[in-house]
């Protein structure tokens, strides 16, 4: 059993906070610091084994004495909020990050990942035995640090899955062949990690890798009735392979919502044991389905915990605020480690950055906000947090270019960050005038912040009259069964033409680079692409559209010249620019351009951009 103050859990969230060395930051420190108040424990992000088996060059260890002490802060930080700290334990074998010097890869075959990573070596009874010490000797300092529990990952698609799942495992000993043979190896370390230490273990699985031939549910019905044989404590049931199907390992908004909690229903029927339920438990309601369909059971959330750190003191009644959304999107949580960033979050410009003193002003002043979007919402939130008196002016609806985000097929989630702002505003009682604003309104106020965002660039093509933008996403817009062209390959162009494809358009895109989607966050554009492929848009790179005749379009690329025929729409997806109507001496009062209309950029851009100066205000 779990002994926690209440049933949730913080599943490990990747950070890439520490350092090169892996130990435990300041950055840590905050940020599960402020996610510790009302939650019954956190896993933190999976502790590398070994200096070789690190994932991203910036996460954090557990594989020499040194770090004892940084982990020990790490648990004595989150004890301090009443939460339990458990250890997450994994070996990625194959999965490996290969563009870190100095990491190796093994694995129980040598096929590499079918989606590409390097080639890893099989491994034999010598390499396991040194791989049993690693997780023995590191949970050994997981209990010296004073953690309360670990948790061993058996899913996924890491180490341990690739001995278990029959689609990687493909050995003729021992280890390989029959389910018992390919669950052996990960049981002998479990089993010599319970003689090793007196901690509690989790078992975390993927009741399903949603692949053929993969990991499914029967198969870990058996393995976790051999589990709670054993005396885990616990089975966190989760979905995929992050070689394979990296939507579900993330559960991104693509995937449904839902289906890991029936394969944790699954693994309920057949333990006596707690299950913990994970995977896009992002709203209340979510929770409530969870909590009714059976009991004695914990609830795992990440990324709504990093969306807003109160999630669960929200929901508990604790902490009577709105709810900032997590829209399961993966942007600024997936983008931000890869990128080198660390952990950041398009909707919570105060991830990573937990220690930021938040003050009141002493003046307060009087401040227009010009343009109610994401960027101008924000700052009108953040300014009258700190004490100003401010007035927004937005002549269409709040949300402005963000309202057509949410359109396209599995972008609905989106929507919940206008909703969230919008009701802040209204909690805060910030004044809203609908209508354009003029110069002639600024007279009263001391500072103006400009939001008018960005409108498209217009591509000098000749015959180029009538076109659509975006608003081609809007229901009154939108055409069934035409032959539509995009004129631009990014995100907002590929966004336009998958809406297009779901209502019976065909489609062709011409994109001037060399590839489209160059901005599209990694998940989405994968799957986006595939849909693409699966449906037969003709796609043209390198190519650019040189003249417009009535419905004939002639393009022109690297040894290409074709005249597209009968196209009954054309879509203008070439860029955005910087929008800004007034200038910036504006009664010689200081002004500010936010968001979009001082720089193009994404959603957490603009977000981060409006709040920081807002803070300067």
């Amino acid at each position: 059993m779990l002994d926690l103050i209440n049933e949730f859990i913080m599943a490990t969230v990747k950070t890439g906070y520490s350092n090169k060395n892996g130990d435990v930051t300041k950055k840590h420190l905050n940020f599960y610091k402020a996610r510790s108040k009302y939650i019954g424990a956190i896993i933190p992000e999976p502790l590398f084994l070994d200096k070789g088996l690190r994932e991203l060059p910036t996460q954090m260890g557990i594989d020499n004495d040194l770090k004892l002490d940084g982990l020990k802060e790490l648990t004595d930080t989150i004890h301090q909020g009443g939460a339990k700290a458990i250890a997450h334990l994994n070996h990625p074998g194959r999965m490996v990050n290969p563009k870190i010097p100095g990491n190796y890869f093994v694995s129980s075959t040598e096929k590499a990942c079918e989606n590409g990573g390097a080639k890893p070596t099989a491994l034999d009874t010598t390499g396991m035995k040194m791989i049993k010490d690693l997780f023995v000797q590191a949970s050994i300092r997981a209990e010296k640090a004073e953690f309360d529990y670990i948790e061993l990952q058996f899913g996924h698609g890491y180490l341990f899955a690739q001995f278990i799942s029959e689609a990687v495992n493909n050995r003729k000993d021992e280890y390989g062949g029959i389910f018992e043979n390919r669950i052996k190896f990960p049981l002998e370390v479990l089993d010599a990690i319970k003689k090793a230490t007196n901690l509690g273990i989790i078992a975390r699985i993927s009741g399903d890798e949603m692949t053929p031939n993969g990991i499914k549910i029967d198969e870990m019905q058996k393995f976790s009735k051999i589990l709670a044989k054993k005396g885990v404590n616990a089975i966190h049931v989760s979905a995929g392979t992050v070689c394979s199907t990296p939507p579900w390992f993330f559960q991104h908004m693509f995937v449904p919502k839902g289906k890991t909690w029936q394969l944790a229903d699954k693994i309920k029927e057949v333990v006596n044991i707690p299950v913990i339920y994970v995977g896009q438990i992002n709203e209340f309601k979510d929770i409530d389905e969870i909590k009714n369909r059976t009991n004695g059971n914990f609830i795992a959330v990440g990324r709504p915990l990093v969306a807003d750190p109160d999630f669960v003191g929200k929901y508990l009644g604790k902490v009577i605020e709105n709810v900032r959304p997590c829209l399961a999107c993966s942007e600024g949580c997936l983008g931000g480690v890869k990128s080198g960033k660390g952990l950041g979050c398009i909707v919570n410009p105060l991830v990573g950055k937990e220690d930021l003193i938040f003050e009141k002003t002493q003046k307060p002043k009087n401040i227009a906000v010009i343009g109610g979007g994401l960027s101008g919402m924000t700052a009108a939130i953040t300014l009258k947090q700190r004490g100003h008196i401010v007035t927004l002016f937005e002549k269409n609806k709040l949300g402005g270019q963000f309202n057509l985000a949410y359109l396209p097929p599995h972008k609905q989630s989106l929507v919940k960050i206008i909703d969230y702002l919008k009701n802040e505003i209204i909690d805060f009682n910030i004044e809203i005038i609908q209508r354009e604003a003029t110069i002639d309104d600024f007279v009263k106020y001391d500072e103006i912040l400009i939001a008018t965002g960005s409108i498209p660039q217009i591509a000098p093509i000749e015959g180029l009259k009538d076109y659509f933008w975006a608003e081609i996403l809007e229901e009154h817009n939108i055409p069934e069964n035409t032959r539509s062209l995009v004129i631009g390959g990014g995100l907002i162009g590929i966004e336009v033409a998958n809406m297009l494809l779901s209502k019976g358009n065909k489609v062709f895109i011409v994109e001037m680079m060399a590839e489209v989607a160059r901005d599209m966050e990694m998940i989405e554009r994968k799957l986006t692409l595939k849909a693409l492929q699966n449906r037969d848009v003709k796609i043209f790179v390198n190519t650019k559209v040189r003249k417009i005749s009535g419905k004939n379009v002639n393009i022109e690329g690297d040894n290409l010249k074709q005249t597209l025929e009968d196209i009954d729409h054309i879509i203008l997806a070439t860029g955005m620019k910087s929008y800004n109507p007034f200038g910036n001496d504006i009664f010689k009062k200081p002004v500010h351009l936010i968001g979009d209309a001082n720089k193009v950029g994404k959603v957490q851009d603009v977000i981060e951009n409006a709040f920081q100066t807002a803070l300067t205000i």
